[in-house]
């Protein structure tokens, strides 16, 4: 306000804009209140919503006798009451306010400009849906209020405050507490930050409640009126405040209002043309009419939205067999496809962003059509930016919502959706699906198995991903496909890691890197560098696995690749863990389960939460370090049981659990977990593995007594870790170097027996 009243000071005519419902009268009135003291003449209000004729109410307002011809006429007709209107305020120093004005802008327009050449000390302060278009015109846009921010407390938000104190004076005893924020938070943000339709919506607080006026706001026009007491009309429902601005539209400009409604996440102006074409007029004409209007927002013209409650109202005046949405879902279709290559190489980013910002029209776009091809397009297209963006459970249902479509089913599409089923965890039999989406696709669809691969090796089915990678590379190597023999690789590099083959893991991931990096791809130097970092890791070298985690991390960052972050925060953790920093250790590993969870990514979520059990057991907090365990053994577990593989993390949880059993002394316990622990290692062919189990138990024969066969278990174990190359580093040594000395001391005490 203090704003506003400062424009007063410098300029003559000062118009408060915005959409209806925004607050226009209400700013005006303060300014008013408050500058009333530097207008000593006074200040007059005049309300223009319910008249035509201009100059009548403004004589009326100012007490000035129409002593001109009878009758009625819109606008400024009694030219000889204007000037008298005029001659009246020369030389007064007095604030008029206009309020309303937008139905009949040309008409107050012409007013004011005789006003303000005749009386210099005048001041109008107008409120407006759009500009009067005056020469020297000073123009304030009001806005809608503040929105809560998901990161932020919610009462700071000025919506939500106007939000509680309305709704508590409406049903006595509401306040703003856990339960109630997020409907709150909700019901601001759906509508917009609009004053009246917050007032309106917090009136229902009383025969709903919150939760069940959030939950109705999709019959928004029927949930928001009130009664019509201190109220004029068009401010007694929602829908009366739009039909006030939709009446005062041209053809042309409703045409077009209706059109840019069918993109509910905003449009450029390519798509506003696309979709406005049939109607041959000027599109970015019309638009910013509708812009004046507040009808519309712009931002710097790249890009044009409808506040909500606009975009419903539209959307019920328009057909539904309309062709305009024929029209929006072949624009949508086919900037997916333009996405589609530049989302591999150098143009990831620029392409991932724009198609972040279009989201909800590819959505709606989805959701709509019917037509099979058009489905499958914008579905096969837009498959590997779900896969990018972890979206598995929205690509995964789109692929099949676009398959159920008579026609639309293809191998490729199959070979997708049994993809992201996988990578997912949801559903059943999801092995024998992507082992029959395998088999029918196409000898050259090298993505598509590959894909497939990548999601079998997403949790350890090696033997599921092998074929698949042997086929999908050979097949990018004959055609040439660089980004898929780099992206193979990976996979190769991955596959060997869960072998004990690091000679070749090492050898893949440093061909992928070479490749990925020479294309400019992002996410393909994000899995071979990892691929490097762990290797790095296992062999002790802490300084270069941080160093390739760290760049990880920035370059999913930089991608906004939430799910791989996630993926390098963990595994920077477990360097902090490794390097004795377990308060780090811990807050990396908090913020990787954070970034899953976000992403409701439960592979994800898993590795983070089995990083805070490593640091509990490290820092002596067993029990803590029992419960995270058993937790990620008992998913892993399930996993197991329905996909029928084993799983390489089921053998490192019943390690660690086996030694907290050790640890507290209940050595069957200890013996059994560690027993099963060999037991899945030796299934799954992971020579560390079966060392970590063996180590596990020669804990257990030490606790016992049996020394020797504990000493036996700890060379087989050495003699495993070398024989790949990977010797324990001196950080990972714990359990085995307590074992050892354990066993030592035995045979010390033996010795000076025998002496």
């Amino acid at each position: 306000m203090g704003e506003v009243r400062a424009l007063l000071g410098a300029a003559r005519l000062v118009t408060l804009t915005g959409p209806g419902g925004v607050g226009k009268t209400r700013v005006a009135l303060a300014v008013a209140d408050r500058a009333a003291d530097a207008f000593p003449d006074g200040v007059s209000l005049v309300e223009l919503a319910g008249t035509t004729g201009v100059a009548e109410a403004v004589a009326a307002a100012l007490g000035v006798r129409d002593d001109t011809a009878t009758g009625s006429h819109p606008g400024v007709r009694p030219t000889g009451l204007a000037h008298r209107l005029a001659g009246s305020l020369r030389g007064r120093r007095l604030l008029l306010v206009l309020d309303n004005c937008e139905h009949v802008a040309g008409p107050v327009a012409e007013l004011v400009d005789v006003l303000l050449r005749a009386a210099p000390d005048l001041r109008v302060l107008a409120t407006s849906r759009e500009p009067l278009a005056l020469a020297g015109e000073t123009l304030y846009a009001v806005s809608p209020l503040e929105l809560p921010d998901p990161g932020s407390d919610p009462r700071l938000a000025s919506s939500v405050q106007l939000f509680v104190a309305r709704a508590a004076a409406a049903a006595p005893g509401f306040v703003l507490d856990a339960d109630s924020a997020p409907f709150v938070a909700a019901i601001c943000r759906r509508l917009d930050g609009l004053p009246l339709a917050l007032e309106l919506a917090a009136a229902r607080v009383r025969a709903l409640g919150v939760r069940g006026v959030a939950d109705r706001l999709d019959d928004r026009f029927h949930l928001l009126t009130v009664s019509g007491r201190g109220r004029p009309a068009r401010q007694q429902t929602l829908r009366a405040m739009i039909d006030w601005s939709w009446e005062q539209l041209t053809e042309q400009q409703r045409l077009v209002l209706l059109r840019l409604a069918l993109h509910p996440g905003g449009c450029t102006p390519e798509a506003a043309e696309a979709g406005c074409a049939d109607l041959e007029l000027d599109v970015v004409d019309v638009v910013d009419q509708l812009v004046a209007r507040s009808l519309v927002e712009s931002a710097d013209g790249t890009r044009y939205r409808l506040l909500e409650s606009i975009a419903a109202y539209c959307l019920d005046r328009l057909a539904g067999d309309d062709p305009a949405l024929r029209r929006r879902d072949l624009y949508y279709a086919d900037l997916a496809e333009q996405a589609r290559p530049h989302l591999y190489g150098p143009g990831q980013r620029e392409w991932l962003d724009r198609l972040d910002v279009e989201a909800p029209n590819l959505r709606v776009t989805l959701e709509h059509t019917a037509d099979p091809a058009l489905a499958a397009r914008l579905a096969g297209a837009l498959a590997w930016y779900w896969f990018l963006r972890g979206r598995h459970r929205e690509g995964q249902g789109f692929i099949a919502a676009a398959m159920a479509l008579p026609g639309a089913r293809s191998a490729e599409l199959a070979a997708w959706e049994a993809g992201f089923a996988m990578l997912t965890g949801d559903g059943s039999d999801l092995l024998e699906r992507s082992r029959a989406a395998a088999r029918a696709l196409a000898a050259g669809d090298a993505r598509s198995r590959w894909f497939l691969a990548l999601a079998h090796l997403s949790f350890g089915d090696v033997a599921g991903a092998d074929g698949l990678l042997t086929e999908a590379l050979a097949a990018f190597q004959a055609a040439g496909d660089r980004w898929g023999e780099a992206a193979a690789l990976a996979g190769r590099a991955k596959q060997a890691m869960f072998q004990g083959d690091h000679d070749r893991a090492a050898r893949s991931a440093t061909r992928s890197l070479t490749i990925f990096s020479d294309l400019g791809d992002g996410w393909g130097r994000l899995q071979a560098s990892d691929m490097l970092g762990y290797l790095a890791e296992i062999t002790g070298d802490y300084q270069t696995a941080a160093r390739l985690h760290r760049e990880g991390l920035r370059i999913a960052e930089d991608l906004q690749l939430w799910t791989d972050a996630s993926y390098r925060l963990s595994s920077l953790g477990r360097i902090a863990l490794l390097t004795g920093n377990l308060d780090r250790s811990r807050e990396l590993h908090e913020r990787a389960m954070r970034r899953a969870g976000e992403q409701s990514n439960r592979f994800a979520e898993e590795f983070a939460r089995v990083g805070l059990g490593l640091a509990a057991r490290r820092a002596g907090d067993l029990d803590t370090a029992s419960r995270l365990f058993e937790q990620s053994l008992a998913w892993n577990r399930r996993l197991q049981a329905d996909y029928g593989v084993p799983f390489y993390g089921v053998t490192l949880l019943l390690s660690e659990l086996g030694f907290i059993a050790e640890l507290r002394g209940d050595r069957a316990a200890a013996r059994s977990l560690h027993l099963d622990g060999l037991a899945a290692a030796t299934e799954a062919g992971d020579p560390r593995a079966i060392a970590l189990a063996k180590e596990g138990l020669a804990g257990v024969a030490a606790a016992e007594g049996s020394h020797e066969e504990a000493a036996a278990l700890l060379d087989e174990a050495a003699a495993l870790r070398q024989s790949v190359g990977a010797p324990l580093p001196p950080a990972e040594r714990g359990d085995v170097d307590r074992i050892t000395a354990a066993v030592r001391a035995e045979q010390g005490e033996r010795a000076s027996a025998d002496l």
